[in-house]
């Protein structure tokens, strides 16, 4: 009896270990598939984290790049504005300056006439009364002269500030939003 009780007793604890490696096995396959759950959980919180990044990444590019051509536009726009109020200042001197000519010659014209109209009085009291009135007339075309000049040359000064304000106006505008 006692191979039947070994017998029966190894069987047992072989029934035993069998099942125990069963067990084993089973929380080992539990183990492995709950491990390559993490792995996949994790690569795919990744490949979202990644895919967010580059979606940043890519809309900060792109506020970049249309920042900078806001700011290139912007500049081409001040250069316009540069341009055209020197074209506006160069043609307003070109006026001014034969404005300027005109009335030079106006008087060099009537200084030789006053001249010669000097030269043909017979007294001089009628010299006097002639440079009296040659005078009072010269002072007062040289004041409406300075008059007009003064008036032309504020009136070209604002014509020509005016795209550069304009510019300005629209850089406060522009700019003062985004702060």
């Amino acid at each position: 009896m006692s191979a039947t009780k070994t017998k029966a007793s190894a069987t047992a604890a072989a029934t035993e270990a069998a099942s125990t490696i069963e067990t084993a096995a089973e929380v080992s396959v539990k183990n492995f598939e709950k491990s390559i759950a993490a792995v996949r959980e994790g690569i795919e919180k990744a490949t979202k984290g990644l895919e967010t990044s580059q979606a940043k990444l890519k809309e900060g590019v792109e506020k970049a790049v249309k920042t900078s051509e806001e700011l290139l536009s912007f500049s081409q726009g001040n250069m316009e504005a540069f341009i055209k109020a020197t074209q506006i200042y160069v043609s307003g001197m070109q006026d001014l300056s034969k404005q300027f000519a005109v009335s030079s010659k106006s008087s060099l014209e009537e200084s030789v006439a006053f001249g010669k109209s000097l030269m043909g009085v017979k007294s001089v009291k009628e010299a006097v009364d002639l440079q009296t009135g040659f005078t009072k007339s010269s002072i007062e075309k040289a004041v409406s002269e300075s008059n007009k000049l003064t008036d032309a040359t504020v009136k070209l000064a604002e014509q020509a500030i005016a795209p550069i304000t304009a510019r300005i106006s629209l850089a406060v505008e522009t700019f003062g939003k985004a702060h």
